[in-house]
């Protein structure tokens, strides 16, 4: 074992590791030697050349963890309120379809909705022939189309899982969804029609390449695909 002078003195040379195991074990050591807690003094935690005491450090530590579950309480604030908002909206969603008369009426229920409620105006339903209402043309909005089209059948992988998909589309489903050269389309929510896409698919795009990513959450895209799939059933 070797020594090292100490202000004067020369202490033997302990392993760092079983001074700290020996201080975990011994949480009442500082109770008996409590002089030492202002005594012992550290680096500034602030890059400064100055030194804390240790007491000051667990003063530091203690607000830092603070301020930590601060920010962890404010983002759990924030979700909830939004997740509050979200549902509000799926509610008004679910009046105003209840209200419809007939699939037609559906459909521009559903139009309306996205647009007013949810502020999705760059919306598109695209209906099979056996869901969508009899003599109602394409428009910006909705979409006729056979179920064995190349275009439909893009989708396959989303109508396998049966589950809402956010993130970025291929050229090729953008242009079909959104018409040739929509480039501003930066990121898209799809959303699954019946069982497994039986009735068609919902898309919702933004300009914002982050605004529908694939981290992000889909159950109340799963609640309003629901929604929709069943009143186009009702009529």
């Amino acid at each position: 074992m070797t020594t090292r002078p100490v202000r004067g003195l020369e202490i033997a040379e302990v392993d760092e590791d079983a001074v700290a195991s020996y201080l975990s074990a011994t949480p009442e050591f500082f109770d008996r030697h409590a002089q030492l807690l202002a005594k012992i003094r550290l680096p500034d935690s602030r890059g400064s050349a100055t030194t804390v005491s240790l007491l000051e450090r667990q003063v530091e530590v203690l607000r830092e963890r603070n301020r930590q579950l601060e920010r962890k309480l404010k983002e759990f604030v924030d979700v909830a309120r939004e997740n509050d908002t979200l549902g509000a909206r799926v509610f008004a969603m679910a009046r105003r379809l209840i209200a419809a008369a007939d699939r037609a009426a559906v459909i521009k229920t559903i139009e309306a909705s996205l647009r007013e409620d949810f502020g999705a105006g760059e919306s598109v339903l695209v209906l099979t022939p056996a869901a969508a209402p009899a003599n109602l043309a394409d428009s910006r909005f909705l979409r006729v189309v056979a179920t064995d089209s190349p275009d439909l059948r893009s989708f396959e992988t989303l109508f396998s899982s049966g589950k809402p998909r956010c993130g970025q589309l291929r050229d090729s489903q953008r242009d079909f969804l959104f018409g040739t050269g929509s480039v501003a389309i930066g990121s898209v929510a799809l959303v699954p029609l019946g069982p497994k896409g039986s009735l068609g698919l919902l898309a919702c795009g933004s300009n914002d390449v982050q605004r529908f990513n694939p981290t992000m959450s889909t159950d109340f895209l799963q609640h309003i695909g629901e929604l929709i799939a069943a009143a186009l059933a009702a009529d």
